[in-house]
């Protein structure tokens, strides 16, 4: 770089071109009031500065924070300057392992859940504390089917233990990407629900924000409408009643709860113990301290029999729980197992319509139907949503026929018996089926039964299709790659203590 450009640059511009041979140039008084009135007078241009000072690794984050915090009128800091509690590290080092088993013990006593979702959910919150070196940020969906479940119980405990924690009940989504990039918090959003329901454009800020290199959107600011980038990368957690939008379930880690029985009891969470949060969080900060190398650098083995969104979201937990060690590695992948796979019996409304096309086929044992005979029988199933598919009113075949299209499969002229008409052949259906649709049945076969003494139709399969090329392959793969042998066989991989009594007794 030239003498020229260097003097043409400004002062805080020259201090991050040394920030990683100089940190303290950044700290000077004067320096230290400019960008203080950046931060008031242009946050998203701050926002920026902030991460080229994070990417630099020459200086705490808390610290920069501070000390850039703006200032009011009689020299007090703003508002904002102590909105997160500082966390002093441990003083020695800590046991990975003992540490989430406590974490997952202290979330036991306030709130009914399976040992998958409580360890999953302090996996969680460890992640948060290593969210500056990982590449995937899950979302974590606390969810039950009911009011009083304990959702926004064990929301407020994990603000108790997540790093920077910004705990919302209603959040603008323009102040959501501004509040992301300005403090990097862990944002816990509660009654995500009635959110999302009065902020639709905010699933998309969510959305963003699961990977570090897609976490960016852009939103015109200024009186100019100028287009600026506002990078959207955190942990985030949403509660609320029901299911979440796809998009943004297919990024989670699913924490679902229950309503207790009047058999089972909690603790009550204002009247926890201080002092254990702030032990947790403590040991939390040192364990990330020691570890964050480990984290960056860790590639867990994928879990079969996940797809691969849900992989993506457990990597972070995965090296978190290699981290620990003892029996973590292998009960982090039971609970993925078992998480993903109560997820996995909700299918798609396209899957849904898969199976129940390939119901139709199976009664009918047809390898070919007309449309009209196809979305008859549809519409006869009254547990399906076929016949009440527009506001109350049948499926339509234009719309049946988009919808299978979606899949690649598409109508054509047909012929049984005598008739010719439009309509599908088995044929078509055999690789959506095998894609999408989860089930240990073999797929029928492709070939149809050959006619025989002068038999004239060809349109039913046989009943027990034993040379049959294709149904070999089916079935071969529902024996050896289905989600039911990876949750059978995991087990045996490594031992993992069981949740008995000597779990209980410590809460």
């Amino acid at each position: 770089m030239s003498s020229l450009e260097l003097k043409a640059k400004s002062p805080i511009q020259e201090a991050l071109h040394n920030l990683s041979s100089d940190a303290g140039a950044l700290f000077e008084p004067a320096m230290l009031e400019q960008l203080r009135a950046m931060r008031g007078r242009d946050p998203a241009a701050f926002a920026r500065l902030r991460l080229q000072v994070k990417d630099a690794r020459m200086v705490s984050m808390s610290e920069f924070d501070r000390l850039t915090a703006p200032c009011g009128e009689e020299g007090q800091p703003a508002a904002n300057a102590g909105i997160f509690t500082e966390v002093e590290p441990w003083a020695s080092p800590v046991n990975g392992a003992d540490l989430l088993d406590d974490i997952t013990h202290a979330l036991a006593r306030h709130v009914i859940a399976d040992k998958e979702t409580l360890r999953a959910a302090a996996l969680w919150a460890a992640f948060t504390w290593f969210v500056d070196v990982v590449q995937v940020a899950p979302i974590a969906n606390i969810t039950a089917p009911e009011k009083r479940c304990g959702k926004s119980i064990l929301l407020t405990a994990l603000s108790k233990l997540v790093h920077r924690p910004l705990q919302v009940s209603n959040i603008a989504p323009a102040a959501l990407f501004r509040s992301i990039e300005l403090w990097a918090p862990t944002l816990l959003i509660d009654e995500v629900d009635a959110f999302l329901a009065a902020h639709d454009d905010a699933r998309g800020i969510l959305n963003a924000g699961f990977t570090r290199d897609s976490a960016i959107v852009i939103r015109c600011v200024g009186d100019d409408h100028m287009p600026t980038p506002f990078n959207v990368w955190g942990a985030k957690a949403l509660c609320g009643i029901g299911k979440i939008a796809d998009t943004l379930a297919d990024r989670s880690v699913p924490l679902r709860l229950r309503r207790r029985t009047a058999g089972e009891s909690v603790e009550s969470l204002r009247h926890s113990d201080p002092m254990l949060w702030e032990q947790l969080r403590s040991r939390l900060a040192r364990f990330a301290l020691d570890n964050c190398e480990t984290i960056e650098r860790a590639r867990p083995t994928p879990i079969t029999g996940l797809n691969d969104r849900a992989n993506d979201a457990w990597e972070p937990l995965l090296a978190i729980a290699e981290a620990a060690g003892e029996h973590w590695p292998k009960s982090a992948r039971n609970a993925a197992i078992t998480l993903h796979g109560l997820e996995g019996e909700a299918p798609s409304i396209g899957a849904e319509l898969l199976a129940d096309v390939k119901a139709v086929f199976d009664t009918k044992k047809a390898s070919k139907i007309f449309s009209a005979d196809l979305l008859e029988a549809l519409i006869a199933d009254e547990e399906a949503p076929w016949a009440t598919w527009n506001r109350g009113k049948p499926i339509s075949p234009r719309q049946l026929s988009a919808k299978l299209a979606d899949f690649g499969i598409k109508s054509k002229d047909i012929r049984i018996g005598s008739a010719n008409k439009k309509g599908y052949d088995l044929g078509s259906f055999l690789d959506a089926f095998g894609r999408y649709l989860l089930t240990d049945t073999p797929i029928p076969s492709a070939t149809a039964r050959q006619p025989s003494n002068g038999a004239a139709s060809s349109d039913f399969l046989s009943a027990t299709p034993r040379h049959s090329v294709a149904d070999k392959k089916a079935s071969q793969t529902s024996s050896d790659a289905g989600c039911h042998v990876v949750t059978d066989e995991t087990p045996h991989q490594e031992s993992a203590p069981e949740w008995d009594e000597s779990d209980v007794e410590v809460f």
